[in-house]
């Protein structure tokens, strides 16, 4: 497939990263409500270990070096089973074949992943939209690419009325600022995310390294709002926050609230979580956001609708198997 005349593409480079960063805002803040990255964002994602920007992106420009579309694939979390696809069309050059030739481009580029997975096992692409995006859905319909699972992103707006957290006996919070073993909280919320729809076992240290990165690059990361629940000397629960939601500055995000098993059915993942609204709300956010699975396996949404939370956008997960077989084992 081939673009229209007065367009063309080439990989991006780190020069681009504002103009990606406006590009990806200007397609998904009119659905979100919200901008959805910051321009550290994009640039802690370009340089992750193992992520190669000449390879792994492709942007379409104007002739006069507008930038209109862009679409990028991680592969690089082994074993590669699902290769993540990310990327936009501005909204006003819609239904000009662009977002068609990324995807294309994004297909064949996701393929890469299918020798880095023992034979014999699945490998499908993934990539993310909102349910309320009609160009995108029939987009993904055409290419035949099918939606497989819903998440929901919940909100809760915090005043100075939140409910006190009740935590199980024996319970104490600390923070990765006193506590920086990063590798313990990793393995904690590895082990709960076992539970999790699509869950498969990475490389710790490949995985920890990544970790390492993000928050080492990310000028907005605070070790006091990675809150560690401790039972005695075992991590029971993480919950794991920003400080904000791409460049909004009054939403904290919950990246990851994980409770291993031992310690589920206790009131652990509430108490977590109201302790998070509080501290959100002493440090002047209006409000509080995650995602979660719609039909999560522990039950978490009904946990978060428990502590006020509201259902604000349903997004839908698609696929396009690359290559039939098993699904890869925990």
């Amino acid at each position: 497939m081939t673009l229209k005349k007065g367009f063309y593409a080439r990989p991006a480079e780190l020069p681009d990263l504002q103009g990606i960063t406006e590009l990806f805002n200007n397609y998904w803040e009119p659905l979100l409500g919200m901008p959805k990255v910051s321009i550290d964002d994009i640039q802690n994602s370009f340089t992750a270990p193992g992520f190669d920007m000449k390879s792994s992106t492709l942007l379409v420009l104007t002739a006069d070096e507008l930038m209109v579309g862009c679409i990028l694939v991680i592969d690089y979390i082994s074993p590669p089973v699902r290769p993540l696809v990310q990327g936009c069309v501005h909204n006003d050059f819609q239904g000009q074949g662009i977002g068609e030739y990324l995807l294309t481009w994004a297909e064949q580029r996701a393929s890469y992943a299918i020798c880095k997975v023992p034979t014999g096992f699945r490998v499908a692409m993934q990539l993310h939209t909102l349910d309320l995006h009609n160009p995108t859905i029939g987009l993904f319909e055409k290419m035949k690419i099918l939606p497989v699972r819903h998440s929901y992103l919940m909100v809760a707006k915090l005043d100075n009325n939140l409910d006190e957290p009740v935590f199980p006996d024996g319970i104490r919070i600390t923070t990765y600022r006193d506590y920086p073993d990063l590798r313990a909280i990793y393995r904690a919320a590895n082990e709960a995310f076992q539970d999790h729809w699509g869950y498969v076992e990475g490389e710790e240290e490949e995985s920890i390294r990544i970790w390492h990165h993000h928050n080492e690059n990310n000028p907005d990361f605070d070790p006091s709002l990675w809150f560690i629940a401790m039972d005695k000397s075992e991590i029971a629960a993480v919950a794991l926050c920003s400080p904000n939601t791409g460049s909004d500055r009054e939403m904290g995000f919950v990246l990851n609230l994980s409770v291993r098993r031992p310690w589920r059915r206790r009131g652990l993942a509430l108490a977590m979580l109201r302790y998070v609204f509080r501290e959100f709300y002493y440090r002047g956010l209006n409000w509080a956001g995650l995602t979660v699975d719609a039909e999560s396996l522990t039950g978490a949404n009904r946990v978060y609708t428990r502590a006020g939370m509201k259902v604000v956008r349903d997004i839908v997960t698609y696929e396009k198997e690359l290559r039939p077989g098993k699904e890869m084992p925990a």
